[in-house]
């Protein structure tokens, strides 16, 4: 149980260590969304507060459908004692991505092509719902939102993985999709001020320093109070082993 809970834990401290890549990625596409919308909902942030709402509601969704397909996918490895290489992959993914958010391994952005074929497949059909119109229509633009290629979502989907379990790893992705929400949030809504804040190099790096630092905190942190052991076994009290002998 401690486990799961630092799962969720790590996932939303990804979420909200990657403000600042959060804030000039996804700023840009909330900004553009925003934009298709009609002037006076635009002009009125009360007016347009529901609507940004409901786009990021949207791609939580589908980041919590991904941990779910994601945990599905995971869960024999899980299963046949491979918890511990699948915490291990997500503590190398989140270290590649923290050098990249930093500036300092930017191959590691060959990564997010591994979603650009469901993205290409879903792309028309977000087209389809611009520009938007209504609440429901700002809901469904942001589930095809969620599954934008990007490498921060992998880094959450590793940690989801780790977990081997589907609705587990969902709300390791939603709780992902919470520490985000701030940022993006907050880009739709005030995007020049926060996107100027996100260009700057200093604040990518922290950023990046940070997601690394957590990532070697998961590698020495200890499974449970008991140092990863399970006590739950059932162990022959001496007395009971003599008696067996005599």
């Amino acid at each position: 149980m401690e486990a799961i809970a630092g799962s969720y834990i790590t996932a939303f401290l990804l979420g909200i260590f990657s403000t600042v890549h959060c804030i000039a990625m996804c700023g840009s596409v909330i900004g553009a969304l925003t934009l298709s919308l009609p002037a006076e909902v635009r002009e009125n942030q009360a007016e347009m507060f529901p609507y940004v709402l409901n786009y990021n509601l949207g791609r939580l969704l589908s980041y919590g459908i991904a941990g779910a397909i994601v945990g599905a996918l995971s869960s024999p490895l899980a299963n046949f004692d491979g918890h511990a290489v699948l915490r291990y992959i997500s503590v190398l993914v989140m270290i590649g991505m923290g050098l990249y958010l930093a500036g300092w391994f930017p191959k590691f952005a060959h990564m997010e092509r591994l979603g650009a074929p469901i993205w290409k497949a879903l792309q028309p059909i977000g087209q389809k719902l611009l520009p938007v119109r209504t609440r429901s229509q700002a809901f469904l633009l942001g589930t095809v939102w969620g599954w934008l290629p990007c490498g921060l979502v992998y880094a959450a989907l590793a940690v989801a993985a780790s977990v081997g379990e589907p609705v587990k790893a969902s709300l390791v992705m939603l709780a992902f999709g919470a520490g985000t929400l701030p940022a993006v949030m907050g880009a739709g809504l005030f995007a020049g001020f926060l996107a100027s804040i996100a260009r700057a190099k200093h604040s990518r790096q922290f950023a990046g320093v940070l997601i690394i630092a957590m990532a070697l905190v998961i590698v020495f942190w200890p499974m449970d109070h008991s140092g990863g052991h399970d006590h739950s076994v059932n162990h022959v009290h001496p007395t009971e082993l003599e008696r067996d002998v005599k």
